[in-house]
């Protein structure tokens, strides 16, 4: 059965006062669920029209089967050098997750990525390795060792995020985004239905109430309640 955990007021400069964020926990996702249905039942009584539905990125792609175990790759004598001298938080970090990177674009290009992060640092500029192999990267989640039987799995990034977040929004009434979010600070819409104003959602998800750990709530529902135009949406509204 799928429960509201708790209410979270969103305070963030961005946006003005009134938003309140609804982390929703849901049963396991499993490869081939119907997660819009899912989503469905699990915000039935919490969600309404005017309201928005923020999906994790992480429950959409393991619905679509989109992940491997850790254990199913073997990383090469580069993935295993790169992962050594990242940042321990970083998803380069997991030479598994680096391995994936290099069988996406090839290892010469992971080279020429890393010898220009090396200069970069000494001239005192970072983000060179990302900047040159950009959705390579960041299409590969790294595992967490969080959620039985999903901690040593390497998540890819979602099929067609938009899509899936138009079919939520046609299907349940209720506007929807696809994000990733961390405990780092950091938001992401990779997709959402018409309408959604992108910015307004990352900044509201900011905080992260998804949770980064075991919470097993990859939706929040997000609710206006301030006065004069909802800042979720790019059309006026209360």
């Amino acid at each position: 059965m799928s429960v509201a955990t708790r209410s979270l007021l969103v305070t963030r400069p961005e946006i003005p006062a009134g938003l309140t964020a609804i982390p929703i926990r849901t049963p396991l996702v499993r490869p081939g669920d119907d997660l819009v249905a899912a989503i469905g039942n699990a915000v039935r009584g919490i969600a309404r029209g005017g309201d928005l539905i923020a999906v994790s990125e992480t429950a959409v792609a393991i619905a679509q089967g989109e992940f491997v175990g850790a254990e199913y790759v073997r990383p090469s004598p580069l993935a295993f050098a790169i992962a050594r001298r990242a940042d321990p938080m970083a998803t380069i970090s997991q030479p598994e997750s680096i391995q994936l990177v290099i069988d996406r674009v090839g290892q010469w290009r992971v080279v020429y990525a890393t010898l220009l992060q090396a200069v970069g640092r000494l001239a005192g500029r970072r983000g060179a390795f990302y900047e040159v192999l950009g959705d390579a990267v960041a299409a590969v989640d790294g595992y967490t060792g969080t959620m039985p039987p999903y901690e040593r799995a390497i998540v890819f990034a979602p099929r067609d995020p938009s899509g899936f977040a138009e079919a939520v929004a046609t299907q349940i009434g209720v506007a929807c985004a696809i994000v990733d979010a961390n405990d780092l600070g950091r938001a992401k819409v990779l997709g959402a239905s018409h309408g959604v104003n992108a910015a307004n959602v990352e900044a509201a998800l900011l905080d992260n109430p998804h949770g980064n750990s075991d919470e097993q709530t990859p939706l929040v529902v997000l609710k206006w309640r301030g006065d004069g135009r909802n800042p979720l949406t790019n059309a006026a509204g209360s």
